[in-house]
């Protein structure tokens, strides 16, 4: 089932449980803690997440020598998370120590690993600024598919990236390479700081495995309906 994750772009617990009291049920419920959450309330409440019955996907994005990623994939290896992130721009290696780092600490705990996302181009990244902040002279959709590749090639389960992006990035990889998508919107709301956006149903048709939705969810007045609304377009075939 292809997952919507709700961002939890929260500062505390307090805030997180006070948005959820609002579901009428949380078993199975997708979400994202990002780095905001996760370095004011740490391990232990990523774990309470899981105990509620909470599919927790991690944003860390981690991105250091291979060592260190091996190290901490290992310690979050041993959470129980469904899918955590680095930044695909760390290469080759990097990216082999990370699985490596997973598989040992969910060995460890007994359970299956998380699924290995690999971040290829932030949806707040224009081509622009690709070119003339990181200096990269390929076009945005070669930059992603090349980062795709690599993740691919050594082994990651699936990318962080625009759901634009999504048919090019199968095509060079596999069907079954996961295509998680940020920069969801619904046809209303504000782009806010991302640049590269489409709706739920925009992103089924570009071959989206999952999708990301943030401030759409959580500054709505009604979060509940909002979810509703964005699942009903999503399971639209």
């Amino acid at each position: 089932m292809r997952p919507i994750f709700i961002a939890l772009d929260f500062k505390n617990r307090t805030e997180v449980w006070n948005f959820l009291a609002e579901f009428p049920e949380l078993d199975g419920l997708a979400v994202k803690v990002g780095m905001e959450l996760f370095y004011m309330e740490g391990p232990d409440f990523v774990r309470e997440l899981i105990a509620r019955g909470l599919r927790v996907f991690l944003d860390l994005k981690l991105y250091d020598i291979p060592h260190t990623v091996e190290q901490a994939m290992s310690q979050l290896g041993r959470l129980g998370v469904s899918y955590v992130t680095v930044h695909g721009s760390g290469g080759a290696e990097m990216l082999q120590a990370a699985k490596r780092g997973l598989v040992k600490g969910s060995q460890e705990l007994g359970v299956v690993g998380p699924k290995l996302l690999a971040i290829t181009q932030l949806t707040s990244m224009s081509e622009h600024q690709l070119k003339s902040e990181q200096l990269v002279n390929a076009t945005m959709a070669e930059s992603v598919v090349h980062l795709a590749r690599l993740a691919y090639e050594n082994g990651a389960d699936g990318v962080i990236a625009a759901a634009v992006e999504d048919e090019l990035i199968h095509q060079a990889t596999s069907s079954a390479f996961l295509t998680i998508n940020p920069g969801i919107r619904l046809e209303n709301d504000a782009q806010d700081d991302q640049k590269r956006v489409v709706t739920p149903s925009q992103a089924v048709s570009l071959g989206s495995d999952g999708i990301v939705v943030g401030r759409s969810i959580t500054s709505s007045t009604n979060p509940v309906a909002t979810y509703q609304l964005i699942k009903q377009e999503w399971e639209r075939k």
